[in-house]
């Protein structure tokens, strides 16, 4: 009985660490018996980089056209689409004609009435019936008729609205039967251009004297080209680079900003003027420093920090001043040396001073 005693208890004391306290499964691995949270690394090194600042910017037509009732009228027909792609020279409305049409068929016979009248007097200046003061002033009344045809035919064409250039036209501002042109050109629609697009944006003049300044000391070099990159509303890399057209050779006063022009194209239509964007201009290069992912640099109480992983995998906190943007990278100007292990994935399960399992984080 007591052999059977001693063998029921020796399962039970092999589960019991030192003074018969109960050890914790998986080898002491943590808290409660958790395994260490995994969390990814890289490691910090140095480089040159592209400095790029992000910029806020706005999506403009390159050509915006506001199409207006030329002539006073009632309107007849809406002849396109709605948020359709319209031609250069492609009828948009058409107004009530009939008024112009007669005006113009009233000044088709008073020329012809003024014609004959000059052929009539020459026919009798060579047999002094009349004077030549009287065939100038019938030569005159001639062209006078003629000018008011002239105008009459311009009326009359002039009831249907033509696009003036290619885009996209927005919604109609009238209906048919509104009365337009009484008193100045009414608005009737606006085509914008769309393909390519400009977006204009800002830099703090403030900035730009630090890079000048920093060029002219030979610590930063000149970016090769003017490419420009876009971040959508959402977050996401605009899938095609623009070029640099246009920078302003005045500072804004209630700024204090330069505004700066860049042409992208647009195939897929997803600018869209007055799209609120952000631009990284390629501006210098700078030779051995350290980058690190935006999302691995935190902000506290303190300032910024990143978390870094040390030789027993425990978490450290690094406070860190953060430079100029280079890509989706900050520049940091202090705290980091080279070499460290730091976390760029997985941070939130990283509380400072716990041990965890760092992996090496996917290239990208």
């Amino acid at each position: 009985m007591k052999r059977y005693a001693l063998m029921l208890a020796l399962p039970l004391l092999a589960a019991c660490g030192p003074n018969g306290k109960n050890a914790p499964p998986g080898g002491g691995a943590g808290p409660g018996g958790m395994p260490p949270a995994e969390v990814e690394v890289i490691q910090v090194g140095r480089s040159s980089a592209t400095l790029t600042p992000e910029l806020p910017g706005r999506v403009a037509a390159v050509r915006t056209a506001q199409v207006r009732a030329r002539v006073e009228g009632i309107v007849e027909k809406r002849l396109f689409t709605e948020g359709s792609d319209v031609r250069a020279g492609q009828p948009l409305f058409q107004l009530d004609d009939r008024t112009y049409r007669t005006a113009a068929q009233a000044a088709e016979a008073e020329v012809e009435v003024k014609r004959l009248n000059l052929k009539r007097v020459e026919s009798l200046l060579p047999i002094k019936a009349v004077s030549q003061q009287e065939v100038d002033t019938a030569r005159a009344a001639l062209k006078q008729a003629e000018a008011q045809l002239a105008k009459a035919k311009l009326d009359l064409e002039n009831t249907t609205v033509p696009a003036a250039i290619s885009g996209r036209i927005g919604r109609a501002q009238i209906t048919e039967g509104a009365l337009v042109g009484r008193g100045e050109a009414t608005l009737l629609a606006t085509i914008e251009q769309l393909e390519p697009v400009h977006v204009l944006f800002t830099q703090p003049n403030a900035d730009v004297l630090r890079l000048k300044g920093a060029l002219a000391a030979g610590k930063l070099k000149a970016a090769d080209g003017r490419s420009v990159e876009l971040i959508l509303e959402n977050g996401q890399p605009y899938p095609h680079k623009g070029r640099l057209t246009f920078s302003d050779m005045s500072v804004d006063p209630s700024t204090g900003a330069i505004t700066l022009k860049a042409e992208f194209p647009n195939p897929e239509r997803l600018l869209l003027p007055g799209t609120f964007v952000r631009v990284r201009l390629a501006q210098a290069v700078a030779q051995d420093v350290i980058t690190v992912p935006q999302r691995a640099v935190l902000s506290g109480p303190q300032g910024q920090f990143v978390l870094l992983v040390g030789p027993d995998n425990k978490v450290m906190p690094r406070p860190v001043k953060v430079g100029a943007m280079a890509g989706d990278r900050f520049v940091i100007e202090d705290g980091l040396a080279g070499g460290e292990r730091m976390i760029v994935s997985g941070v939130q399960k990283a509380k400072p001073g716990s041990t965890v399992k760092p992996v090496s984080a996917k290239a990208g």
